[in-house]
């Protein structure tokens, strides 16, 4: 596997953005994607959404490198928001909250984000998500189900993300009707996994204030390398067959594979896991990885 550090970029307009980097569906690091004179840099803290929302009761979720059989983790404590930040400001762990979107409980917060535009109007900017993870948490890597245009900002702390093209899908072994990677690439297993040698993407590590341009249908993987939370915002799938792409797997494969699990659960996995890594072979015979 070959990882190229991630090109960063600044006060960049529109056309160039959409013709360089969205186009062509290349990630890019933005310096100013959110204006660094909006409010959120000034008034979020610890102690500011303590303040909020300290209350809210919350899921806590582990490694999802030992769930890679699953669709989704379970979660593996409940506690209050106040106590989650109050575990990942003392000492590291691999806690991490899911499907907890502080920006929905509070509404009033996307008010705080001033967005440079570089999509020309394409943002939806009414559905940011935000995400918050202990030092050392990971994000297993995965593509997201709707083939959106991702842009994640880093707040707080220091995160590590990798990304590589669609294309690779079959040297990742993606499990079929899912939307992760049977391989673990952080500590990649190349006797048990040898397509992963031909893998090629980028690496992007985000400081406060920078944001990473993830394509449609790029497989991302994240580590926090220290505590800290982030916000991503969407812009749709550009193409009609990304679009198409997005529709599908949202109504007919996630819903086919829940059947399909309820059905014959380990014998549907193993027949997953089998298609995987015969895909992965008829990849690594055509010797086809992606040049960047």
């Amino acid at each position: 596997m070959k990882l190229i550090p991630a090109e960063k970029v600044k006060k960049i307009n529109s056309k160039t953005f959409i013709d360089t980097y969205m186009k062509p569906r290349k990630p890019v690091i933005l310096e100013d994607f959110i204006d660094p004179g909006s409010p959120a840099f000034k008034k979020w803290n610890y102690d500011y959404f303590r303040k909020i929302a300290g209350d809210q009761k919350v899921n806590i979720y582990g490694s999802e490198l030992e769930s890679l059989d699953r669709v989704a983790s379970s979660p593996i404590a409940h506690t209050s928001f106040s106590e989650y930040l109050d575990l990942i400001t003392t000492s590291p762990t691999e806690h991490r909250l899911f499907l907890f979107n502080l920006l929905t409980l509070k509404p009033e917060l996307k008010n705080d984000l001033h967005y440079n535009d570089v999509t020309n109007g394409k943002i939806v900017k009414w559905l940011p998500f935000m995400f918050f993870g202990g030092e050392g948490s990971v994000t297993r890597n995965h593509i997201d189900i709707d083939m959106s245009h991702v842009f994640i900002t880093q707040f707080e702390g220091i995160k590590r993300i990798w990304v590589f093209p669609w294309e690779q899908s079959d040297l990742m072994y993606r499990l079929p009707y899912n939307f992760h990677s049977l391989a673990n690439i952080k500590s990649p297993d190349y006797r048990k996994f040898p397509a992963l040698r031909y893998v090629k993407g980028f690496e992007a590590i985000l400081h406060p204030g920078e944001t990473l341009y993830i394509p449609s249908g790029w497989w991302h993987y994240i580590q926090y390398e220290s505590q800290g939370y982030s916000v991503s915002v969407r812009a749709l799938p550009s193409t009609l067959s990304e679009k198409w792409r997005g529709f599908k797997n949202l109504v007919f494969i996630r819903n086919f594979d829940n059947i399909m699990r309820r059905l014959f659960k380990e014998k549907w996995f193993c027949h997953k896991e089998e298609k995987a890594r015969r895909k992965a072979g008829k990849a690594i015979r055509k010797q086809k990885s992606f040049h960047i």
